[in-house]
């Protein structure tokens, strides 16, 4: 799709176009955690395709409703505590920042995948799981802004900032297109219980709600897509992966965030259960359908 722009074009037409105007699509994300991650070729490739998608909404129409994006793992990032110290790691800023100023130009916002969940499963030791839940905490200070965290989601988004503003786009937003919390995982992820997931997944929502601001950003209302609507039992690596979800892929639910009458037995009745948590704000929350294709792009659904 990088060199392709005709190839990015059918796929528009076939994923996106078909789609409207019944299905609300706000938003297509090239790739998701390319650049940090292991296939080098796919940095070099990614700002072309994401100009390529664009030019293809743009020819079309669809630029207006539909934004470009690609989203980012933590992996991007150097020093991310406290969190007016983060920068983009040095091997990664080479790539970042053209796409950042053809984001800048087309008025897309930064896409983070931010997890407290891992970052407390790899350092448990120094990390208070109550900071990561968003349960009642001392939180940490951040000495250089004088700002007082409470939960370690607004820290990791403000690490984003703090980055962003040192690559010079102070203005972007940030927007975290992942996070979640696993409900089930191997020996060595004790932190991934249906308890703790229900704990992170309920404070989220509640934070959410409030429509409010992180602490470097307070009039910037923080925008979350839960990760994930279903546990993706065929997926490889630890089991906590496969765990993240609110139904099970039979259509049961996982567990429950606070939403009212979420009780299915088959994956028929799934899809009222999933109709109930859409009848009670949790779209307003930004729930995130993946839609993957072979150029691994997805798509933005805004009920």
């Amino acid at each position: 799709m990088s060199a392709n722009a005709s190839l990015a074009m059918s796929w528009v037409k076939e994923n996106v176009q078909a789609f409207l105007p019944k299905t609300s699509i706000c938003g297509i994300a090239v790739g998701n955690e390319v650049l940090g991650g292991g296939d080098n070729e796919l940095w070099e490739a990614l700002l072309g395709a994401v100009k390529n998608v664009y030019k293809a909404i743009n020819k079309l129409g669809l630029a207006d409703g539909v934004q470009i994006t690609t989203a980012h793992s933590q992996a991007v990032f150097a020093n991310s505590y406290p969190p007016s110290s983060c920068i983009f790691e040095e091997n990664v800023a080479q790539y970042m920042k053209p796409l950042l100023e053809f984001f800048s130009q087309i008025g897309s916002p930064f896409c983070l995948n931010a997890y407290p969940f891992l970052a407390y499963t790899y350092n448990p030791e120094n990390i208070d799981i109550n900071y990561a839940l968003f349960e009642k905490t001392n939180g940490i200070y951040d000495m250089k802004t004088d700002l007082h965290y409470d939960n370690m989601l607004d820290a990791q988004i403000d690490a984003a900032y703090a980055a962003l503003e040192d690559a010079g786009f102070k203005k972007m937003e940030v927007i975290v297109t992942e996070t979640g919390w696993a409900s089930r995982g191997d020996d060595n992820e004790a932190a991934a219980t249906v308890i703790n997931a229900r704990t992170y997944n309920y404070n989220l929502r509640k934070r959410l709600a409030k429509k409010k601001g992180t602490p470097l950003r307070p009039k910037m209302v923080v925008k979350a897509y839960i990760f994930a609507v279903f546990n993706e039992n065929l997926k490889p690596g630890p089991t906590s992966e496969r765990n993240f979800g609110l139904f099970k892929p039979d259509g049961n639910i996982s567990y429950d965030i606070g939403f009212h009458g979420l009780k299915s037995s088959s994956a028929d009745s799934s899809l009222l259960s999933l109709k109930a948590v859409q009848a009670q704000g949790l779209s307003k929350s930004y729930i995130l359908i993946l839609t993957i294709s072979a150029a691994a792009s997805f798509l933005f659904l805004k009920q």
